[in-house]
């Protein structure tokens, strides 16, 4: 190979695709898929030309003919591929330039118009497709790094889409697991029951055949990733990627730290794309809870996992929403509910640590059972959690757990100083500008709520307001860490209104205070669940 590339030399328009093509994958502007075609486009080529050294044709003249219309094709869609992105480009700075006009004058022109410009960056993201949405949820969890108020607009995002059609679901089934979609289900429900901004969710039955036996059906949820949106993320991602490099020059739009969220918010998206990611994330919450009678997961249907496709049981059951907001009375129930999912944090936390990093109220369903009637003849309510979409899930190295056991302790003991000092050790690359200046305000603002005025002050109070001092003094939190933080927060704020004499922080700062914590936890565990 190295005679042929040195020795004849390759055709003057064969350079030029080469140089072009190495010269691309260095451009984080250009989608990967164009890239690795033109590189494979160029590999073939090379042994083809190879094989035309060894074995001469007859028509030299018509073979190099060939090549060159190999990249030349390679070019077209190369240009295409730039033109799309462009054209894209210019949609989102115009869908933008509302925000982007509005951000620098949002602390000047009073809480009104900041309230204002909140909405349209919703509004916005919203309409930008769903890269933008995801990223916006991914923001609502990290209020170490964006505005309070901000993170709580992100957070009520509803990530509703419009579905695709059921043509397009039946061709992606089938082209996933090579069989036509009658030979795989007996029933199948063209209207979708859900849409996200990545997937649609369809239930269906599980198609067996058995002769002679009957089989009880098992109704599946089957969830169908959009057409194009892996491409259309990773095409917005170098977008968002280059906006936040250049809003970097402003020194008004700073404090946004764009790029910093960026490289963080990367893993987080892609693993929503990869549904046979989530199939595995199931697996594991399951083989963990699997001694547990109070919490279960949607369980996939392998071999019928795919990254486009997945199949998994239908769960059925109530929104949480409706015992925090909606149920009037059931005391028992709504307490039940608090002290279930509490205990499932803190399992996932300090035993396995594996984390569900999305525990909102949408993925969380309810199911009531009434257990055998008591002396009495009364039935007893008993509630069942199901958590859904696993997809984005948190784990921490043992340095990590470390330091946020002592985080958390210290916030419970309101030690200002001892949880500044782990804060900072929440990263492994600190880049916090003055640590001194963030201990002392952090011990100042302790020292008020362990006063007799502050004591009222609520432990997971606490912890928001640390969080805001981290973002101004630009203290780095590590994206896990973070996350871990925060979903105790929003577990924390639906469970006060189900049970509000329960405390997440208190049963926490109970646990870690025993000498032989670990062996506690793990009999609470199994008294409990």
């Amino acid at each position: 190979m190295g005679h042929i590339i040195h020795g004849t030399g390759l055709p003057p328009i064969s350079r030029i695709a080469c140089a072009v093509s190495l010269a691309l994958t260095r451009s984080n502007l250009v989608s990967p898929g164009v890239i690795l075609f033109m590189i494979g486009q160029f590999a073939w080529t090379q042994v083809r030309w190879a094989e035309a050294e060894l074995f001469p044709a007859k028509d030299t003249l018509y073979m190099q003919a060939q090549d060159g219309h190999v990249f030349m094709t390679a070019f077209v869609f190369f240009i295409l591929d730039g033109l799309i992105l462009f054209l894209r480009a210019i949609y989102l700075a115009i869908l933008f330039s509302p925000c982007i006009a509005m951000a620098p004058f949002v602390d000047t022109f009073g809480d009104e118009f900041r309230k204002k410009w909140l909405q349209i960056v919703h509004l916005t993201l919203e309409k930008a497709g769903p890269a933008f949405i995801k990223w916006g949820q991914w923001a609502a969890t990290r209020p170490d790094l964006f505005p309070r108020d901000l993170c709580d607009e992100l957070s009520e995002f509803h990530s509703k889409a419009p579905s695709h059609s059921f043509s397009y679901t039946k061709k992606s089934i089938e082209r996933a697991f090579g069989r036509t979609l009658p030979e795989i289900f007996a029933k199948f429900e063209e209207e979708p029951v859900a849409s996200g901004s990545v997937a649609q969710v369809h239930r269906a039955t599980l198609k067996y055949t058995y002769p002679g036996q009957q089989i009880k059906p098992i109704v599946v949820a089957v969830k169908v990733r959009h057409p194009g949106v892996g491409e259309a993320i990773r095409r917005d991602f170098a977008l968002i990627n280059f906006a936040a490099k250049v809003f970097n020059f402003f020194p008004t739009l700073k404090w946004l730290r764009l790029d910093e969220s960026i490289q963080q918010f990367a893993v987080f998206m892609m693993s929503q794309v990869d549904l046979a990611r989530e199939a595995a994330h199931l697996n594991r919450f399951i083989h963990n809870f699997r001694g547990c009678k109070d919490v279960s997961f949607p369980k996939p249907l392998y071999p019928l996992v795919h990254p486009a496709v997945l199949v998994e049981t239908y769960e059925k059951g109530e929104n949480v929403l409706r015992f925090v907001n909606e149920l009037e009375g059931h005391e028992e129930i709504k307490s039940a509910l608090a002290h279930i999912g509490t205990h499932a944090l803190l399992k996932m936390l300090l035993v396995d640590n594996f984390i569900h990093a999305d525990m909102h109220p949408g993925n969380i369903l309810v199911r009531v059972t009434h257990s055998n009637p008591s002396p009495k003849g009364l039935f007893k309510s008993k509630p069942h959690v199901v958590l859904l979409d696993v997809g984005m899930t948190a784990e921490l190295s043992k340095g990590d757990r470390v330091n946020l056991l002592e985080f958390f302790k210290a916030v419970a003991l309101r030690d200002g100083q001892t949880a500044a000092e782990c804060t900072l050790r929440l990263s492994k690359q600190q880049k916090c500008p003055d640590p001194k200046s963030f201990i002392k305000e952090v011990e100042k603002t302790f020292n008020f709520w362990g006063s007799v005025e502050g004591n009222a002050v609520h432990p997971a109070e606490c912890m928001q307001q640390l969080l805001e001092h981290v973002r101004r003094h630009k203290v780095n939190i590590d994206g896990n860490v973070c996350t871990v933080m925060v979903t105790m927060l929003v577990l924390e704020g639906w469970q006060q209104k189900l049970d509000p004499e329960y405390n997440v922080m208190n049963t926490l700062q109970t646990l870690l205070f025993k000498a032989d914590w670990a062996e506690s936890l793990i009999y609470t565990m199994e008294r409990l669940m």
